[in-house]
């Protein structure tokens, strides 16, 4: 089955050379390009060529360095050194002891990378204009663009807080910084804006394909729960209530639903037949960035799922997190690779076949238990007993597809998915919003939680307390780049979980609940202002 339709395919390959051509690393720079104006294409096949740079700029560094960002700061995945090998001049461990400085290498690729989409959303609503489309034609493009552009701000606003808000093209030389609380208000203001104009979900199949990871009003009714979870975060007032009603709006277009299989989420044959997908980021072999698998899955089992690949060893889950999937008949449980290790039936389970380490009988077996050995930081050795130590991720299955040269998933990575709208609701309602009743049903908060468990199998919960929701969060929203979001709103991303002779600690400072601005743009941009505490 092709997994991504041709249109969305040729979206992220055309813009591969406009990323080249259209990022950059300081605002102030004149892009240069062959598109113009005077010469830009005007059919809706160019369009659509086009506005792929958006995409393939948004894929090309969602499932690393952002997803590193978000997850790594947190107790969800941590990569370990074995011996100095994956130290990677120590930026791993910067980011699980909240360490990292204005020099970070994914500080300063993910503004970039931010900004390179940002200026590309721009430059596409100006030269868009041109298009021989009838006027609600062109308005439905606008809207497309718009819509990204506040989902690139919405990434800005979560990790830097304070940045510039640049929304013409060319640039004015030098924008300054904004205040947390205007970059919030941009992003609301854009996405209510949006709504009329975008597409809905659709019951055809046909429909979905063309929608497939492109904005629709789920999209944005589901970003701004988001936004409004986090109202207080981002410096305004509680919008609880708003968040249900977003929620709320979502599940008015029953073509979202939760999926029978939590698995199928996440497989590498996923996309537009999962039907709670919201939003989501398109990855094949031809649309690189996805590299859970080379990072997070264990290399001496490679064979026993199909390929022979050299693959990592560093990155786990911390003991800690781990201990939080123990709900009896749970499948999200089998997200996780723990304890002695068997061949996979291909069905989410595994058979009674032992596999060994190469050239023994010996079974292999990891452990969670997460032991350093000093004196280097952060670092675990470098034997086969250590390099089994740290539960490893299967939750996007291993790509039977994947090769050496690229090591690169084909699994879609949700962004924005149903099963998270109903958890966001459930909270907001513990928060002081009120239940509402959705196709005859009053949503409280257990009844939210218990649809989650019960698709994955688990015993339903019996009460449900705000303080239990950041575990059901974990348990369903494991490695999908949320933990760092969900802490902070929490107020536990400053928990410390410090691993057995470990000689380092986590700075607790709540400052670092903002990344700081980088050197190297604070260099070229005197207007902007580092963020407190940097």
């Amino acid at each position: 089955m092709l997994k991504i339709f041709a249109t969305g395919r040729a979206l992220l390959l055309a813009g591969g050379l406009a990323v080249t051509l259209f990022g950059c690393e300081k605002l102030d720079v004149p892009v240069e390009s062959q598109f113009v104006a005077s010469n830009f294409p005007k059919t809706l096949n160019d369009y659509n060529a086009s506005v792929g740079a958006i995409y393939s700029n948004l894929s090309s560094n969602y499932a690393v360095p952002y997803w590193r960002m978000q997850t790594l700061s947190t107790d969800e995945a941590i990569l370990p050194a074995r011996d100095g090998n994956f130290d990677d001049g120590g930026q791993y461990r910067q980011l699980h002891y909240h360490t990292w400085t204005p020099d970070h290498p994914n500080v300063l690729s993910i503004w970039q990378w931010a900004y390179g989409g940002i200026t590309t959303c721009n430059r596409l609503l100006n030269v868009t204009a041109s298009f021989n489309f009838t006027d609600a034609e062109k308005e439905a493009r606008f809207a497309e663009i718009r819509a990204m552009r506040a989902l690139y701000y919405f990434f800005l606003l979560d990790l830097y807080g304070n940045v510039p808000l640049v929304t013409d093209y060319p640039t004015a030389p030098l924008p300054a910084t904004q205040p947390r609380l205007k970059i919030y208000e941009f992003v609301e203001s854009e996405l209510r804006s949006l709504t009329p104009k975008l597409p809905a979900k659709s019951a055809v199949a046909a429909t979905n394909t063309q929608q497939y990871g492109r904005p629709t009003k789920g999209m944005v009714y589901a970003l701004l729960a988001k936004l409004y979870l986090n109202a207080e975060v981002y410096g305004a007032p509680a919008r609880y209530p708003d968040v249900v009603r977003m929620a709320d709006s979502v599940q008015a277009n029953t073509n979202y639903a939760l999926d029978a299989r939590y698995r199928d989420i996440f497989l590498p044959n996923n996309g537009p037949q999962i039907r709670e997908t919201i939003f989501a980021i398109p990855y094949d072999q031809q649309i690189p960035g996805n590299q859970f698998t080379r990072f997070g899955f264990f290399y001496y089992l490679t064979q026993a799922y199909g390929f022979n690949v050299g693959l990592s060893i560093a990155m786990s889950t911390t003991p800690e997190f781990f201990a939080r999937f123990n709900l009896p008949g749970d499948s999200r449980n089998n997200t996780w690779l723990s304890g002695p290790q068997y061949v996979p039936d291909g069905n989410g389970g595994f058979t009674n076949t032992p596999v060994y380490y190469p050239g023994t009988t010996n079974q292999v077996v990891i452990n969670p238990v997460l032991t350093l050995v000093p004196p280097k930081p952060m670092d675990l050795g470098n034997t086969l007993a250590s390099q089994s130590q740290g539960v490893r991720s299967i939750k996007y299955y291993p790509d039977p597809a994947i090769i050496q040269s690229t090591r690169l998933n084909g699994n879609d990575v949700p962004v924005l998915r149903l099963a998270d709208v109903l958890l966001m609701k459930a909270e907001a309602i513990l928060r002081g919003a009120s239940a509402t009743v959705v196709n005859g049903e009053l949503q409280t908060p257990l009844v939210l939680v218990n649809k989650i468990r019960t698709r994955a199998g688990a015993r339903p919960a019996t009460s449900i307390a705000l303080s239990g929701m950041l575990d059901e969060r974990a348990r369903e929203l494991s490695w999908e780049a949320w933990r760092r979001n969900d802490l902070i709103r929490f107020g536990q991303f400053e928990t410390e979980y410090p691993l057995p002779n470990d000689a380092l600690k986590m700075e607790k400072s709540e400052f670092r609940r903002l990344y700081p601005i980088p050197t190297v743009e604070l260099q070229l941009n005197t207007n902007l202002q580092q963020n407190p505490g940097y």
